[in-house]
């Protein structure tokens, strides 16, 4: 079990909390001239069916292993030694998405977590411009986020955290690799108050990725010019990735001892997109079954919507067998166009 020190907000919780604003000063600047132009979407993709039942509204109230995705300084938030998590998303277009993670509680040292999400795409008929209507052939892309976290709770009302996330895209013969880093602050019990907590995170921030390799070979040749068949390659041009800065509010709190609260709210700012607001409510009865409900709201957007994303909903039932915690999520997020998403997920405190 981690011992926690009551502390003041002191200068170097100050200094944190001011770097973390300032890198989001930088992610946001821009944004909307390059509203469009970021690739490795497959990062906004969300992981944590907590969250996603309550909107992705809990960036200040991320709590463990199944905070990771929102807020890495949630992760702090734990009391077991290890703690192992796993899930399934059904996305849209029949795409998978799956995670694992893992977190080890070193005391004093702090929490480390290890997390991996993959998408499923299923096979793709091969084309060319020489064949538009396929090849024959089929190829399966693959995508991968592979993540280490640090998280660590510096007094008992700061938690901070920063991830580290090689990112690997791969469609047939071109491969693009990069890295992306989270960083993230929560403040507990807000002007005293207990329950209310604040957070940010800035997410996505790293350098351009670009695709190589053997796809991007084709072959020419010259009509005017006394020689065979020969390779040029293409230099396909570099994308940035979805940076975003978020900032939430939420208050958790018991009612008559058997009931539980819990509110959040997050302002989420983008370099692709328009700025979202979110909301999201938990209920809990005597910390067994939880049922939860959630809204993200894009006020900028007009007639012709840029997110297909609708209400949220879900529950979960949290018990222990032989000291062993065990929690099932479910999430359930309306989908215009496509199938409706459903996630489930088990969390293991151990």
């Amino acid at each position: 079990m981690q011992t926690i020190t009551a502390m003041p907000f002191g200068r170097s919780s100050i200094s944190t909390v001011g770097a973390l604003f300032f890198s989001a000063a930088i992610a946001m600047a821009g944004a909307g001239n390059r509203t469009g132009t970021a690739g490795a979407s497959e990062l906004l993709i969300p992981v944590g069916t907590r969250g996603i039942a309550m909107g992705s509204a809990v960036t200040a109230t991320a709590d463990g292993i199944d905070g990771l995705f929102w807020n890495p300084a949630g992760a702090a938030k734990t009391a077991a030694d290890v703690t192992l998590y796993a899930s399934h998303m059904l996305y849209i277009a029949d795409i998978g998405v799956s995670s694992a993670a893992v977190s080890v509680n070193l005391e004093s040292f702090g929490v480390l977590s290890l997390h991996l999400k993959a998408l499923s795409v299923g096979d793709i008929l091969l084309t060319t411009v020489q064949t538009p209507d396929g090849t024959g052939q089929t190829f399966s892309p693959q995508f991968f986020d592979i993540g280490l976290t640090y998280s660590r709770q510096l007094t008992d009302r700061v938690s901070v955290g920063a991830t580290a996330l090689l990112v690997i895209e791969q469609m047939a013969e071109v491969t693009a690799t990069g890295v992306a880093f989270n960083f993230g602050v929560i403040y507990d019990n807000l002007v005293d108050l207990r329950g209310l907590s604040i957070g940010a995170a800035v997410k996505n921030i790293g350098p351009q990725m670009k695709f190589d390799g053997p796809g991007l070979n084709v072959p020419a040749t010259a009509s005017d010019q006394l020689r065979g068949e020969y390779i040029y390659k293409i230099d396909a041009i570099g994308f940035e990735l979805p940076t975003t800065f978020e900032l939430g509010l939420g208050y958790q709190t018991r009612i008559a001892g058997m009931h539980s609260l819990h509110v959040a709210t997050a302002f989420q700012n983008n370099n692709f997109s328009s700025d979202q607001y979110k909301a999201g409510v938990e209920y809990g009865f005597r910390q067994l079954l939880f049922l939860r409900a959630g809204y993200d709201y894009s006020p900028s957007l007009g007639e012709d919507k840029e997110t297909i994303f609708g209400a949220t909903f879900g529950a979960g039932l949290h018990t222990s067998f032989g000291g062993t915690v065990v929690r099932f999520d479910y999430a359930y997020r309306a989908v215009e166009y496509f199938g409706n998403n459903h996630v489930f997920s088990v969390v293991l405190g151990l």
